[in-house]
């Protein structure tokens, strides 16, 4: 499309996500994948604008203003240039939400207000994008990643997911790095249904991915048909495992006696072979779960 749209506009600029600063002497649209166009006004009639509006969303002031912070990190991630170290720790952070629940100016705004401080947003379209996130002196988060969400879910009424990276010091292939995040926030989300996920968390989710389709099918035939048919006890084993393998904490999330949890669970040892009170037995059945 960048083609041929150039070939008929020579004016045309075109992004692969939001530029530090637009031209405001060019007319600006975005695709439903996030890349920016822009073409001058001179070149467009009206029946090429309407055209255009048809497959396109105008693009205006409905992103915030970028402050120098966030002009420095989106010229480090476009550029793959080898670059010195932090020696503050830093996360990259990816969040997404629904369409036309909230305006990107009216959400940064939100997220400055909870913060307490001017956070770092990178665009990568209307509906999703990368917080750059600093680790404090003590270690410790301001304001979780949860209660965030509470607040946004409760005040803002949008349903809001972010994918938590790992901390690192590393400015070098910083590109490389939001890609990845990006790429594997879609499998992540794919699984779980927290609007929450940090990296560690996700690792089971990405390595299901990575396997053979032998491998998935033996790890599936691992759960016998018996519970297959059965979503109330696969639910009752994975409340089990992540509870860390604690039958009584388990027991109390899912409001029944430890002793008949117990029974279920040695009834599951049984049937399967699989004893998910021993670690190695539990991470097989957990991955057996993940493809079910």
């Amino acid at each position: 499309m960048k083609d041929k749209l150039k070939k008929h506009f020579p004016s045309l600029q075109y992004y692969e996500s939001i530029p530090r600063n637009l031209n405001q002497q060019l007319t600006w649209f975005m695709a439903d994948n996030g890349h920016v166009i822009g073409i001058d006004p001179i070149e467009l009639n009206d029946k090429e604008l309407a055209l255009l509006h048809m497959f396109l969303q105008p693009l205006e002031d409905e992103f915030p203003p970028m402050t120098e912070e966030e002009k420095y990190w989106s010229t480090l991630i476009e550029s793959e240039s080898e670059v010195h170290d932090l020696e503050t720790p830093f996360r990259f952070i990816y969040f997404q939400f629904p369409k036309k629940q909230i305006q990107p100016t009216t959400f940064k705004d939100a997220i400055n207000q909870l913060f307490e401080r001017d956070v770092v947003i990178l665009w990568k379209s209307k509906t999703e994008g990368i917080i750059v996130d600093f680790k404090e002196d003590d270690g410790e988060e301001l304001i979780s990643l949860s209660e965030i969400i509470d607040v946004l879910m409760s005040d803002l009424y949008i349903n809001i997911r972010f994918f938590v990276g790992p901390y690192q010091t590393s400015l070098r292939h910083t590109k490389h790095h939001v890609e990845r995040l990006v790429s594997q926030a879609e499998t992540v989300f794919s699984y779980s249904e927290n609007n929450v996920v940090a990296y560690v968390e996700a690792i089971p989710f990405m390595l299901i991915e990575q396997l053979t389709p032998t491998l998935k099918e033996d790890l599936n035939q691992l759960v016998s048909q018996e519970f297959k048919d059965d979503p109330e006890f696969l639910n009752m084993m994975e409340v089990f495992l992540k509870s860390d393998l604690n039958v009584s904490v388990a027991a109390k999330k899912l409001y029944m006696h430890r002793n008949s949890l117990q029974y279920r669970i040695e009834k599951f040892h049984e049937k399967t072979g699989l004893d998910i009170r021993k670690f190695h037995h539990a991470l097989t059945a957990y991955l057996a779960l993940l493809i079910k």
